[in-house]
């Protein structure tokens, strides 16, 4: 029972690789895309109901959600013509997030990206928003992920800057 999240989690990095293979915004893209968004919920709240929390898995889980990323980044910026100002805005979100993560391992000696619900927010925004990209405006919807994805970033430095010790799993700066 203990390695049923992690295995849910694998079978995510699985599915994401499979994007490489696939026609996007398919029926079978679609259908993948779902199940990676229902096993990356599932996998966490599995081992959260039976007590099977560890750092494994929550550094697979990490790992599955930059694989996802990276493989939909390769596989979807080339269809989506994202406007300038968007593009700009997502590469400081990326220095942002990188220098949290170089705060994160000088103060910790350890790669870290927290838990919280601003990035889990990030995480979902960025979920319906590749689901609903093709029919609503780009600059919108992308606009939307941005502002949450920038304030999560900020608030992961700040968090990184301001404990004195690690807790992957904090809520955010707002939440106790």
């Amino acid at each position: 029972m203990k390695n049923i999240p992690n295995i849910i989690t694998i079978i995510r990095i699985f599915l994401s690789i499979t994007f490489l293979f696939i026609k996007p915004y398919s029926i079978t893209f679609y259908i993948i895309y779902i199940l990676c968004g229902i096993s990356d919920g599932a996998d966490g709240y599995i081992s959260r109901r039976t007590n099977t929390t560890s750092k494994l898995g929550s550094s697979l889980d990490t790992g599955a959600d930059i694989i996802m990323v990276v493989i939909l980044s390769v596989v979807l910026v080339p269809i989506i013509k994202f406007p300038l100002e968007i593009i700009i805005w997502i590469v400081l979100i990326f220095i942002i997030r990188i220098i949290g993560i170089l705060i994160a391992f000088y103060k910790y000696h350890k790669f870290v990206i927290l838990h919280t619900y601003s990035n889990k927010l990030t995480g979902l925004s960025l979920f319906f928003a590749i689901i609903i990209l093709k029919s609503i405006n780009h600059l919108l919807v992308m606009s939307l992920v941005c502002i949450i994805a920038s304030l999560a970033s900020i608030e992961e430095i700040v968090i990184h800057s301001t404990k004195k010790d690690l807790d992957r799993d904090i809520k955010g700066i707002f939440f106790k």
